[in-house]
């Protein structure tokens, strides 16, 4: 009887325990939606499926363009007066750069002066000869002498008149004195000579550079590991300190054929379109040089990755109420892009600024 009692007694405190049993919550998943105003915080771009670029760095240096320059010349020897420019200036087609003082271009003058005289004096005597012959005093032959006389006056004169006009012309004077004028528009890169230095006729060397710097070359150093990984046409981008945020680009058109015996490195030069007028000679500059593989993989800009846990991963858009996380892993990145395996395929589109703020939205999609 006491058994039965107490087995009763066991049943009903578990009965009543049952009862007041609290049910545990039901998870409530809340998706997440792109607003209109978030909407305009965000931007997409698309993956793609292209082939591997590797890229080598190099160190060079910005020169002028030797194709588009010019070489000014002393005309004649004598001693610099004056020097009008310095290096780095901007000068102006037929702007003066120097005033010379030359002994040369002042004996020229000189026997201009005398050439003029002679050909007064052989046009005199051709005529007086002229009136003898006519009067039958003077013969034939002294007419013809008389003639030729006065023809080679001229042509003196006329030799002396071109030496003048090699040595500068109208930009010469009598005085002796002749002027060095640019030829092109364009910037001094390169200046040899002050007011009171001395050319001599052995010289032969130029007095400045004018490059118009419309376009420039980089020069940049390949040593022997890295000289299979170039080639002419291969894209360049250029960095220099000057401008850190700045990237020039433009291809490399010319490989040397022969090493520096001294660096023991192979030089290769590249154009870059210098419109601006930025990149100035002698700055130096940082070379990335990209060469495509024959290897082709999914590509993704490197901003959309997200880096948590060791882990990368992206944001997937399709639509602003479709959006999801895919993990993806990195083989390599190059730049501004970063080639990637993983649960994402051509053509998704990926967001790619603020896209932090979403994924974080999405993780806390799910809340008790």
């Amino acid at each position: 009887m006491k058994k039965t009692i107490y087995k009763a007694g066991i049943l009903l405190v578990l009965t009543t325990s049952a009862c007041h049993e609290t049910k545990a919550p039901e998870t409530t998943t809340k998706p997440f939606i792109i607003s209109d105003s978030m909407a305009k915080m965000i931007a997409i771009d698309t993956v793609k499926n292209l082939f591997l670029t590797s890229t080598i760095t190099l160190s060079g240096e910005v020169s002028f363009n030797e194709n588009t320059i010019n070489k000014v010349f002393p005309r004649s020897s004598g001693q610099v007066i004056e020097c009008k420019v310095s290096l780095g200036d901007k000068v102006t087609q037929g702007q003066v750069l120097v005033i010379i003082r030359s002994a040369d271009v002042a004996g020229s003058y000189a026997d201009l002066t005398s050439a003029n005289a002679d050909i007064n004096i052989a046009k005199r005597q051709l005529d007086n000869t002229q009136n003898l012959f006519t009067n039958g005093i003077a013969s034939e032959r002294e007419l013809n002498e008389a003639k030729q006389n006065y023809e080679k006056a001229k042509a003196v004169k006329s030799k002396l008149e071109s030496t003048l006009a090699i040595n500068g012309g109208k930009n010469t004077n009598a005085g002796g004195t002749y002027t060095l004028n640019s030829p092109i528009n364009g910037y001094i890169v390169e200046k040899k000579v002050n007011a009171g230095n001395f050319i001599r006729p052995d010289m032969g060397d130029y007095l400045f550079t004018i490059s118009d710097l419309k376009d420039v070359w980089i020069y940049a150093n390949v040593f022997e590991d890295d000289i299979a990984k170039v080639k002419e046409g291969n894209t360049a981008e250029v960095k220099t300190l000057a401008y850190p945020n700045k990237i020039f680009t433009g291809k490399i058109d010319k490989i040397s054929e022969v090493l520096d015996p001294t660096s023991k490195a192979l030089k290769i030069r590249i154009r870059l379109d210098n419109a601006g007028g930025l990149l100035k000679p002698e700055m130096f500059a940082k070379v990335i040089i990209s060469n495509q593989e024959n290897t082709q993989s999914l590509s993704l800009p490197t901003k959309a990755l997200i880096d948590q846990d060791g882990k990368s991963f992206v944001v997937v858009y399709n639509s602003n109420t479709d959006l999801k996380i895919a993990e993806v892993t990195v083989i390599k990145t190059v730049g501004d892009k970063t080639y990637i395996s993983g649960s994402v395929k051509d053509g998704d589109k990926l967001i790619v600024t603020n896209q932090l703020l979403v994924f974080q939205q999405l993780l806390n999609t799910t809340t008790p």
